[in-house]
């Protein structure tokens, strides 16, 4: 178990999602975004869940949330993370790691500004049953 929240603290970021300004309805992730579940296990009522997300160069994530706390580490390129803001919290490069808080109150936007894919790992802790992320309409960004 240590060995997946070490790796699943390595990378999760992605999982910050994008929209862009206009209609206020969910974005989906950019073309080409996929993620691969790595590993899975649930313990009591929580679901622990390792993916590789990759984001290709010029793709976002969409805009979402997630029901518990993310952990990621960016393994290839570079993760720019926006809050509802539309204002940047953070630049993750390769080697970094970074945590999303749950709640509706976090929605956020994973962004690929580079030239190279994007590559996270990224575990998940969730209640048991809960969506990986649960997509947010643009909250009035010119961009997704």
């Amino acid at each position: 178990m240590g060995t997946v929240l070490r790796t699943g603290v390595a990378g999760t970021a992605v999982l910050c999602f994008s929209l862009v300004a206009g209609p206020a309805y969910a974005t989906p992730p950019g073309p080409g975004v996929t993620g691969t579940v790595i590993a899975q296990t649930t313990v009591g009522d929580t679901d622990y869940i390792l993916r590789e997300i990759t984001v290709p160069a010029g793709q976002s994530t969409g805009w979402h949330y997630h029901d518990g706390t993310l952990y990621g580490l960016v393994k290839e390129g570079t993760l720019s993370h926006f809050d509802s803001n539309c204002a940047p919290d953070g630049t993750y490069r390769a080697g970094a790691t970074l945590t999303e808080p749950s709640g509706s109150d976090h929605v956020h936007i994973g962004r690929n500004l580079g030239t190279t894919p994007l590559v996270l790992d990224v575990l998940y802790v969730l209640p048991h049953g809960a969506p990986l992320s649960e997509d947010a309409p643009n909250p009035g960004c010119d961009f997704q």
